[in-house]
């Protein structure tokens, strides 16, 4: 291990640090107002240490940390990822009154969290011990931000100062019921617990249920107090923050990753020059290498679901010839019809595993004084009656919009550059002495019907085929 180029990385700032052996086992886990200070101490020459650390010093093969707010925050990660970790060097604290705890109250009905020294057999969760009770009293001030459990020792009637603070739901007023306060409980003894990846687990399934109720309010809190967690940097021995490729899986319930996800849409007016697009995203960002674009062949009326039926078909039945890999989800911009219809198509290719969802704005009502048709997306999986409505600062919703978007832009572009070509194609027809031939080096030579009309007849003379007779011809017809 390079330790100068490691304790130059860590920030002078608070945190957690980690000391790792070559095995990656954690040694020791400390916490530190100064991270770069504190862990380059340990390698000061002059500095007299135990023989205990000394030993752990000469096994250090990596040194990792995660940044706190405080160094009360740091306390509080300290203590649960020892608990979590049992690092050999890490020494327990003596079972004493010396040192203070937390204490949950879970024997009450809403649930306090107090700092105590003194455990006793109450029915209550201890925490700890910890080291510091000044640091202690500030970790609980932020933890209350998060967690805002009452601190009363008896309930008032009315909601006390905390409560318009934020830092109490005020169940003494009915404010929250018993339930929604035991979720918070629960959050709350997962992270003393330190158990991160179950945490955020159990609340992003909260902040899906909240959605799916259209319950904005409490989704978006239990956003914040996702964020919140994930502000965390990313550290292998505690837990992976949540991207939105993986919230997306979450929400969607699937117990395999999602790498690759490809998205349909199709373009048309009145049924001209319908046309069809796939884009293909890789971890979450485009791979415009694997981009399709289809010219509808089998469909002459205006019909989006036999036109996405063509393009599914024609797009997996290659992919299969080719023995090609198939994606990991399928993305299709419309609704319930859009999804029957490719799910249709994948079912005749023998394709039944690769989950279709389908996303777009729901359909105006007159009068609708709920929710308009600009303020939400709809996500809409075929075998569920009501469509998932997310939030609006959802990280799966800004990726599946950031797919959906890119899908009809590349539809829309395709379908522009035909009618452009269509149109200038059928104005050069009228053209006497302009075939097939002479009508595509005209458009390759000038690009557009503009430039033709503007040309003279030395440039329309150094076109392949085009004579003096048709380039008159050619002019005469626009000055008409």
């Amino acid at each position: 291990m390079d330790k100068e180029y490691k304790i130059r990385e860590l920030p002078d700032s608070p945190g957690v640090y980690l000391m790792k052996g070559e095995g990656g086992e954690v040694l020791y886990v400390g916490k530190a107002s100064n991270l770069r200070k504190r862990v380059s101490s340990y390698f000061y020459k002059s500095r007299n240490l135990a023989e205990r650390l000394r030993m752990m010093v000469s096994r250090i093969a990596d040194i990792t940390y995660i940044p706190t707010s405080t160094e009360a925050e740091a306390l509080i990660y300290e203590n649960s990822l020892i608990k979590q970790l049992s690092p050999k060097y890490n020494v327990a604290l003596r079972d004493d009154k010396s040192y203070p705890r937390l204490k949950l109250t879970v024997n009450e009905k809403f649930p306090r969290l107090l700092i105590t020294r003194r455990k006793q057999d109450d029915g209550a969760l201890y925490y700890g011990p910890y080291t510091s009770a000044r640091l202690l009293r500030e970790a609980v001030i932020s933890l209350k931000q998060i967690f805002p459990l009452r601190s009363c020792n008896r309930m008032p009637k009315n909601p006390c100062l905390n409560y318009h603070i934020n830092q109490c739901l005020a169940p003494c007023a009915g404010k929250i019921d018993q339930a929604h306060y035991a979720d918070i409980v629960a959050e709350l003894r997962l992270f003393l617990e330190g158990k991160m990846q179950e945490l955020l687990k159990f609340l992003t399934a909260r902040m899906m249920e909240a959605s799916r109720r259209e319950d904005f309010e409490e989704a978006a809190s239990l956003r914040k107090r996702i964020e919140a967690f994930r502000s965390m940097k990313e550290h292998a021995v505690i837990y992976r923050p949540v991207d939105e490729v993986e919230e997306l899986r979450n929400m969607l319930g699937l117990s395999s990753t999602i790498d690759t996800i490809e998205a349909f849409d199709v373009s048309n007016i009145m049924g001209a020059e319908a046309v069809g697009s796939l884009v293909c995203f890789y971890k979450g960002r485009p791979k415009k290498s694997s981009y399709r674009r289809f010219r509808i062949k089998t469909v002459t009326a205006i019909d989006d679901y036999s036109m996405m039926r063509e393009i599914v078909r024609r797009r997996y039945s290659r992919q299969l010839e080719e023995k090609a890999n198939l994606p990991d989800l399928i993305v299709i911009d419309g609704g319930k019809g859009h999804i029957a219809a490719a799910i249709e198509e994948l079912a005749k290719l023998g394709i039944s595993n690769i989950p279709v969802i389908g996303i777009a704005k729901p359909a105006r009502v007159s009068g609708d004084t709920v929710r308009s048709a600009e303020e939400c997306e709809h996500i809409y999986i075929i075998d569920k009656k009501d469509p998932l409505v997310l939030p609006k600062d959802s990280k799966a919703l800004h990726l599946l919009e950031r797919i959906r978007d890119e899908a009809h832009r590349f539809a829309i572009s395709y379908h522009k550059s035909l009618r452009s070509k269509k149109m200038n194609f059928s104005e050069l027809d009228a053209i006497p002495g302009i075939g097939k031939k002479r009508r595509k080096y005209l458009i390759d030579r000038f690009g557009s019907i503009e430039k033709i009309r503007s040309a003279g007849i030395e440039d329309l003379l150094r076109i392949e085929g085009i004579d003096e007779k048709t380039a008159q011809n050619i002019i005469s017809y626009f000055k008409q």
